[in-house]
Formats: C-alpha cells, sequence, structure tokens
C-alpha cells in the first residue's frame, strides 16, 4: 500500500501536475462565468433562457427528437419536410449521430428546456480542462486563450440554445488536444482514440473527413505500409457508415443539403468541361463570398462576419506555418516540429472547407459550419509561441469587431430569455395538446403520430404571408413527429395530405380549407390553430 501511495504521490508531483490541474480547473470555468456574464449582462440568469423564444426553427427539430429516443428510443411519429421520412425510423434530415451527448445527458438526468443548455456548458467546460490537461499550456498562452475565447461570442450565443455547434466544438477541440499530446508521447491508445473522435465527427457531419487525416499521417509515419492500409481502412467503413446512415435514417429535405452539380460535370462534359464549370462555379461563388464579407464589414451580416473571422484564422495559420516550416528546416526541433503538424493540418482543413463551402454549400446556410473551424483554430492560435502579441491581437481585434461591435442582429445574436407572454402561450398549448392528442404505438413510426407544420400561410384582404408560430410546438407531447411543409406542398395536395394532425396560421387560407372539409379543431388561439385530420 505505501509503494502504491508512494508511486501516485509521484506521478502527481512529475510535470507539477498540480500546477496543470489548478489551470484546467480555472479554465473549465470560463465557459460558465461567460454565460453568466452575458446573462447578467442582459439583466438575466442561465435559468431565465427561454427555447420557445428562439427565432431558430431548427432547434425545435432537435430538442423534440431527442426528448423523443430519451423517451421510448425513437420518435413514433415522421420528422421530415412536405411529409417526406426516412426510410427507416423516424429520424429528420440530419445524422441522429450529431446529437448523441444530449441522449446520454438526457437518460442521465432528464430531458426539459434547460437540458440542452446545461449540457452544452458542461461539453465546453469538459473540453476546456482536457485541453490544459493534454496541452499543459503556460500562463500566458492560458491568458490569450481566455481573451479570445471570450471575444469569440458564438460560444456564449450557441451554449445557450439547442444547436449542436457546441458539440462539434467541444469535440474538434478535445480532438487536437488529443493530437498534440500523442505527438509529444506516442502512445498506441491514444491513435486509437483520435481515430475514433474523427470517425464520430465525420459521422455527425461529413466534411469532418478532414479530421481523419490526421491520425491517418500519424499511423502511416509509426507502421508504414501497414498504417496506410489500416488508415484506408477506416476510412472506407466510416465513408460506408455515414453513407448508411444518410441512406436510411435521414429523410428527404426540400432542396439537397449539399450540391454535387461540379462532380457530376466531369462525366456529362468531360475532364476539360469539368474543370472550366469547376473553376466558373468557383469564381461565382468566390464573387458572392466575397460580397457577403464586405456586407459584414460594413452592416455586420452573419455569414460574411464569420467569412471574414474564418479567412483572418486562415492566413494566421497559413502565415505561422511558413514561418514554423523554415526555422524547423534550420533547426530540426522535435517540438517545433509537434506544432507544425498541427498548424499545417489545421490550416489544410480551412483551405479545404472553403472550397467545399465554395463548390457544395449554401453560402448563408453553409456559413455557420464554418464556426466550429474557427473555434478549433483560437485554441491552436493560443498555443503559438510569440513575443509581441501579434497574431493573437489581430485575431481578438477581429472578434471584438464582428462579434461584438456589429453583433447587432437579435436574429443571429441575441439569447432567447423568458417572456411572460411567451411562456403562458406555450404552457397553455401544452396542457391543450396533452390531452387532445394521443400516441398510437401501433403507428411506430406513422403519420398517425404526425404533425404537419405548415411553414407559413396567407391571411388578409392583401394575402400576406405570415410564419406560423412555431415555437409553440414545443408544447407537443413526447414521441410526436413533425413535419416541415410548405404552403404550396399543402395547397396543391390537400385532399392526398398523410399526416394526422395539421397546424397552421390561425384566420389563414388552410385554416379554412380545413373548416371547410370538416376537420376537427383541437385548440386555437389568435395566433395558431391545429386540427386533427382523421
Amino acid at each position: 500500500m505505501v509503494h502504491k501511495k508512494n508511486g501516485f504521490l509521484d506521478w502527481w508531483k512529475r510535470d507539477r501536475r498540480y500546477l496543470t490541474m489548478c489551470k484546467a480547473v480555472l479554465l473549465a470555468l470560463l465557459p460558465l462565468v461567460c454565460c453568466m456574464v452575458y446573462c447578467a449582462s442582459q439583466g438575466k440568469t442561465i435559468g431565465q433562457v427561454y427555447l420557445p423564444g428562439s427565432e431558430w426553427n431548427d432547434e425545435l427539430f432537435y430538442y423534440k427528437q431527442v426528448e423523443s429516443i430519451v423517451k421510448y428510443g425513437y420518435p413514433y411519429g415522421y420528422f421530415g419536410f412536405n411529409e417526406s421520412h426516412a426510410l427507416k425510423l423516424s429520424f429528420a434530415a440530419w445524422s441522429p449521430v450529431l446529437v448523441w451527448p444530449w441522449i446520454l445527458w438526457g437518460l442521465v438526468f432528464g430531458w426539459n428546456l434547460m437540458s440542452p443548455v446545461f449540457c452544452n456548458i458542461f461539453l465546453m467546460m469538459l473540453c476546456c480542462f482536457l485541453f490544459v490537461w493534454l496541452c499543459k499550456p503556460t500562463w500566458k498562452q492560458m491568458g490569450i486563450l481566455t481573451l479570445l475565447f471570450c471575444l469569440y461570442t458564438p460560444f456564449v450565443r450557441y451554449m445557450l440554445s439547442v444547436m449542436p455547434e457546441v458539440i462539434c466544438f467541444s469535440m474538434l477541440i478535445t480532438f487536437y488536444a488529443l493530437a498534440v499530446n500523442y505527438l509529444n508521447q506516442e502512445r498506441g491508445y491514444k491513435l486509437v482514440l483520435l481515430f475514433l473522435m474523427a470517425g464520430v465527427m465525420t459521422l455527425m457531419r461529413p466534411y469532418m473527413l478532414l479530421f481523419l487525416l490526421l491520425p491517418a499521417y500519424f499511423w502511416v509515419k509509426r507502421s508504414g505500409w501497414k498504417g496506410a492500409a489500416g488508415s484506408g481502412l477506416v476510412l472506407a467503413l466510416v465513408l460506408g457508415l455515414y453513407a448508411g446512415i444518410k441512406h436510411f435514417l435521414g429523410a428527404e429535405y426540400f432542396a439537397p443539403l449539399f450540391f454535387t452539380d461540379w462532380v457530376e460535370a466531369f462525366f456529362e462534359k468531360g475532364l476539360f468541361g469539368g474543370f472550366r464549370f469547376t473553376l466558373g462555379k468557383l469564381y461565382r461563388m468566390g464573387r458572392d463570398f466575397a460580397g457577403h464579407t464586405l456586407q459584414g464589414f460594413r452592416t455586420g451580416l452573419a455569414s460574411g462576419a464569420f467569412f471574414a473571422g474564418y479567412l483572418v484564422m486562415l492566413c494566421v495559420l497559413c502565415v505561422q506555418s511558413l514561418r514554423d516550416w523554415f526555422r524547423w528546416r534550420r533547426e530540426h526541433s522535435k517540438r517545433l516540429g509537434n506544432r507544425l503538424v498541427i498548424e499545417v493540418h489545421l490550416a489544410f482543413s480551412f483551405v479545404a472547407m472553403l472550397f467545399a463551402l465554395l463548390l457544395m454549400y449554401k453560402l448563408t446556410e453553409g456559413s455557420k459550419h464554418l464556426l466550429t473551424f474557427l473555434a478549433a483554430g483560437i485554441f491552436v492560435v493560443a498555443q503559438m509561441e510569440t513575443v509581441a502579441f501579434k497574431k493573437a491581437v489581430l485575431v481578438g481585434v477581429t472578434f471584438a469587431y464582428f462579434y461584438t461591435y456589429k453583433a447587432v442582429d437579435p436574429y443571429d445574436y441575441q439569447v432567447p430569455f423568458v417572456e411572460a407572454g411567451r411562456k403562458k402561450q406555450v404552457e397553455a398549448w401544452q396542457e391543450a395538446l396533452g390531452g387532445a392528442i394521443a400516441l398510437t404505438p401501433e403507428e411506430k413510426p406513422g403519420y398517425g403520430n404526425v404533425v404537419i407544420w405548415a411553414f407559413s400561410d396567407s391571411r388578409g384582404q392583401k394575402a400576406e404571408s405570415i410564419n406560423t408560430s412555431w415555437q409553440l410546438l414545443y408544447g407537443l407531447p413526447e414521441g410526436m413527429g413533425i413535419s416541415c411543409c410548405m404552403p404550396e406542398y399543402l395547397l396543391q395536395n390537400f385532399q392526398e395530405l398523410q399526416s394526422r394532425y395539421l397546424f397552421t396560421l390561425s384566420g389563414g387560407e388552410l385554416d379554412r380549407m380545413c373548416e371547410e372539409a370538416g376537420h376537427e379543431e383541437l385548440w386555437r388561439d389568435g395566433d395558431a390553430v391545429l386540427y386533427r385530420r382523421y
């Protein structure tokens, strides 16, 4: 017993681990402190964050799907768009792997409106703790990281939401921390963990495949052709799993989630025609990208602000990578070489994601995917050697300008807090629907457990289009599915709709059609109405 105790004390004192633990705990408190300070600046507390007050409608889908998974294992009603549904089970267009930390949290602690917020904060706290424990930054690096973390306000905005960005933030930051730790002390189990983390991230979002290349490089360097063959098998397995998840568990979206026309051009127009089409698309999208960025600088347009921050971070990574490469060629320092590997890989990932954005995504919707790269870049930049803090100052000034000074649009930046009117309305719907809607377990999944959410409808003499108050659907019973449908689809296919329930604008055209068709009205207020169609 004495020997084991002394062995633990020796391990604890080695490399001053007690000091590392102190740093790790301090940095772990940073996400919580940032959230508390932000809420206090609005005269609120974290407990007053109210998700049904948000204007981000993706959050409704994430929240209700996780709620159903925690309760029943999967939703009993389809989640889809214009009544689409997955081939198997009942998930929406996005991979259910994306929300696995929330599912675990809900299974352990239960699931309510504050659960994703508390889980997000915990994930960022855990990520910060692990980063310090694995990378052992100096006090100066800790100070730089703290400053940049505070200035990067998307951290707080997404922690206080039901968007899965924080899950991606925390996983990618921890991934790079583990990669740094592996380079400092190579161990086989760390390489396995890197492959596992990168594989899960790829199943969450396909562009995360970029990060599988780093452990693949480590394995090839470690084992030569065996590592290359093993890495190829891992890549094939992960891609196969993603394709299976997408094919069987993903509902068809309104429009393609990403575009492959530039790939098809090589088959339809030949090699040179494909290159011409691809270069032309890069030019057109690049011009639009520049326009968004300029608008971000002038007016604070969120997509442009994200693009601007991304470009600055990319420049910092590329310049530092070149400087460290020239220095490494002179000195052949292992420590410098390890840092160079991380910087080069992240810079390469930034460049590759930029091309993917221009070729495969809509700029406005795709811009939020860049936030994960920026979050990881902050932690890598904080570890760069610096004397005059030039890189940190450049990044910090960029963040302060775009994400604080220009962050004025409430849709993109304002955290939703509880309002008495909205809370009373949601609770009224929750109480009413709890008695009016009953799951039919024999249909699991099935359209009998689906509520159509009419995205908008026209009302009044001018036939003005008005978005439906979808936030009221937070009051739906657990297990119900939601199909977000455009009014054009509903009007054209009104007699052939399959879902049992229809939620639409009170006093709108669809409301009138449901009334004329004799559908049963279950609940109504001044904003919305819910019908049972059969």
